[in-house]
């Protein structure tokens, strides 16, 4: 008798025999449920495609922009750093600074433009001049200034005006007013203090001024009285050898 074989082929979904009549046999349902598409919230639903491609290509974006702006920054850090190193690195000349004024020698050629001796402070070490010249001041009146430095960085300013009016002298004061008068060394100066003016008197804060023979000697700044007086002093000599009016300098 012949023998008959069992079909012993089985259904790939559940394993039983394909002759078992399941459901799955044959292809006959699915196998492994499928994932459900993510809901964007944003968006209420699940992102079609397109909107899918677009996301991840705005994050790109965003990544390179983020990325190219460290870079400029690390890029800024590095320029700054260099330049930090350059200027530790230079050395550096001390003499590039403002240098003082040699007044006295610019006293001596400026002697022969002027029919006044001129006035030459001799003041102790630590002062220093920044200038020294001829000016033309107020109709056209000419005057030999120096502006002087103290040790304390304080500033005095010697104007010595020649043949000068009243309109030179009051615009050298910045047409404020006299205040009182002081001896120094038997030379009369008058006195004009706008230390607690609330006037716009730029530097002449302090000033004293005299007049002898042609001359109209005028100090002012920012220093201390003591200094406008060692300045005052160191020029006695020269105020009391001014000559006369119409007398040629000696």
């Amino acid at each position: 008798m012949a023998d008959r074989r069992e079909d012993t082929s089985r259904c790939g979904a559940c394993g039983c025999r394909q002759a078992c009549g399941c459901p799955f046999a044959n292809g006959g349902g699915v196998g492994v449920a499928q994932k459900p598409p993510r809901v964007v919230a944003e968006l209420g639903r699940p992102e079609t495609l397109e909107e899918t491609t677009a996301r991840k290509a705005e994050q790109s974006r965003k990544y390179r922009a983020n990325k190219t702006i460290n870079n400029l920054w690390l890029s800024l850090i590095v320029c700054v750093g260099v330049v930090i190193v350059i200027v530790l690195l230079v050395p550096r000349n001390d003499s590039s600074q403002l240098q003082s004024i040699d007044y006295r020698s610019v006293a001596a050629s400026a002697q022969a433009s002027l029919p006044v001796p001129v006035a030459v402070p001799d003041l102790p070490s630590g002062w220093s001049s920044n200038a020294a010249e001829i000016r033309s001041g107020t109709d056209g009146i000419a005057y030999w200034y120096i502006g002087l430095l103290s040790p304390t960085s304080t500033f005095v300013a010697l104007s010595q005006g020649v043949d000068a009016n009243d309109s030179w002298l009051s615009d050298q004061m910045h047409d404020t007013a006299a205040s009182s008068t002081i001896a120094i060394d038997g030379i009369q100066w008058t006195v004009y203090d706008n230390r607690t003016s609330r006037q716009d008197v730029g530097n002449v804060k302090y000033a004293l001024t005299t007049t002898s023979g042609r001359s109209t000697y005028v100090l002012y700044g920012t220093a201390t009285d003591n200094d406008f007086r060692l300045v005052a002093s160191s020029i006695t000599a020269n105020v009391a050898a001014q000559p006369s009016e119409g007398a040629p300098a000696k």
